[in-house]
This record gives C-alpha cells, sequence and structure tokens, in this order.
C-alpha cells in the first residue's frame, strides 16, 4: 500500500511563505495525477491545487491562484507546494493526494491515496 508524508507545514505571520513537500513510500504514483487539499476547523475539505502526470498541466482553487504554485519531481515522486503571501484564512491541515489517474481533478473522490497531513498556522 502507498504511503503519502507531507512535511514542511508549521507557524508563520501573515505575508509570510512556507513550502510543503509530500513523499511517497513506493514509485507509483509517477503516471498518476496528484493534488493538494486543506481542512480547516469545522468546515469541509477543499481542493487546493493539482498537477497532472509529467506536470505540464497545472491548475488551483481561486482563493489561492497566484500565491500557491504546486511542482513535482516524477523522479523520487515528490509533490511540493510554495506558499507565498500567506494569509490567516489559509490556516488548516494539508494533505497531498495521489489521483487514480494521469490527470488531477477538483473532487475527492478521483483519488486513490492520501498523506495524513501537514498543520499549517497562519498569524495575523
Amino acid at each position: 500500500q502507498v504511503q503519502l508524508v507531507e512535511s514542511g507545514g508549521g507557524l508563520v505571520q501573515a505575508g509570510g511563505s512556507l513550502r510543503l513537500s509530500c513523499a511517497a513510500s513506493r514509485r507509483i504514483l509517477s503516471n498518476n495525477g496528484m493534488g493538494w487539499f486543506r481542512q480547516a476547523p469545522g468546515k469541509e475539505r477543499e481542493f487546493v491545487g493539482g498537477i497532472n502526470w509529467n506536470g505540464s498541466s497545472k491548475f488551483y482553487a481561486d482563493s489561492v491562484q497566484g500565491r500557491f504554485t504546486i511542482s513535482r519531481n516524477r523522479s523520487n515522486d515528490t509533490l511540493w507546494l510554495q506558499m507565498d503571501s500567506l494569509k490567516p484564512e489559509d490556516t488548516a491541515v494539508y494533505y497531498c493526494a495521489g489521483a487514480r489517474g494521469a490527470y488531477a481533478s477538483g473532487v475527492m473522490k478521483d483519488y486513490s491515496y492520501w498523506g495524513q497531513g501537514t498543520q499549517v498556522t497562519v498569524s495575523s
């Protein structure tokens, strides 16, 4: 079974940056789309950004467009999320996910593999 492990979360002031990483335990996601989701306290998990199998296509939620950048390294199944100009409303647990197919989507049911999450807290 594939395990995804996120890292890089923490506490940052508004306007600051963080870079999240996600590593897969086995190299079976190199041909799969991948994505980032987040869940704030009392809210449903929501899509943040996705990237297709070879990194040629990326897309983001409107709330993070222009501030967050998703990237991947297929050779070692690593996924990143660069988060700039962070806002207090970005505070959440962030999850990486591996899609069922080659392309990412904004829908949770299209993902088979999930990490345990990493906490991001943005102070005002």
